[in-house]
């Protein structure tokens, strides 16, 4: 499982999830990804559970990219503990995740769009945000129609 080898401080407050991925929302190394839809923490057992589950379907032919790290540490309480005596120790490691942000990519000379489907179906079952499956294809055909539309409504206007 992914965890830091150390960090400065050993707890941190919990945060907020507001607005979208400014960071880390491009695909940058595959052919295909795996894009949050909607913000929340992401385990580092989950991240294993659903990388587990993609290689093992693509029987390592290609490349996976975990584009995520769990960087941030929650901490939880023993059970049946009165209140006060400070904050719990650390228990596990999450990822923020916001919408927009990158999960995985996957890519290599053996791997076909449906593969990667399918691969990508079975990772999003072991997380816990909402997901979509994107490719480098389907980007660049949509945003070659948006410039053929754009074309098309400036002729419109000049005629």
């Amino acid at each position: 499982m992914l965890s830091p080898k150390r960090t400065k401080f050993r707890k941190q407050h919990r945060g907020r999830m507001r607005g979208v991925a400014s960071k880390g929302n491009t695909i940058a190394f595959g052919q295909f990804a795996l894009q949050a839809q909607d913000c929340g923490w992401v385990t580092a057992r989950q991240i294993e559970a659903s990388r587990r589950a993609m290689t093992r379907y693509i029987k390592r032919g290609g490349q996976i990219w975990i584009r995520i790290f769990p960087d941030k540490p929650v901490t939880m309480r023993p059970a049946e503990t009165r209140m006060g005596s400070g904050k719990g120790n650390p228990e596990f490691w999450v990822a923020v995740v916001k919408p927009g942000r990158i999960l995985f990519e996957m890519g290599g000379e053996d791997i076909t769009e449906e593969t990667a489907k399918e691969a990508m179906r079975l990772a999003q079952y072991k997380l816990p945000v909402k997901t979509k499956f994107i490719s480098i294809n389907k980007l660049e055909n949509s945003s070659q129609e948006n410039t053929k539309n754009s074309k098309k409504s400036e002729e419109e206007v000049k005629q």
